[in-house]
């Protein structure tokens, strides 16, 4: 899945891809960035 490093400042394939469930029911993706590491999240159904 694709999303939106904030560190890089580009879309990048997202490494460790987790679906994960938000506080208030929501679902979303958790993984990191495949070049710097950094956390990446993406709110909305996991493709």
């Amino acid at each position: 899945m694709e999303a939106y490093c904030l560190k890089c400042r580009e879309k990048r394939e997202m490494k460790d891809a987790a679906a994960v469930t938000m506080k208030n029911g929501k679902p979303a993706t958790s993984g990191s960035c495949p070049v710097c590491g950094t956390k990446m999240y993406k709110i909305g159904k996991a493709a």
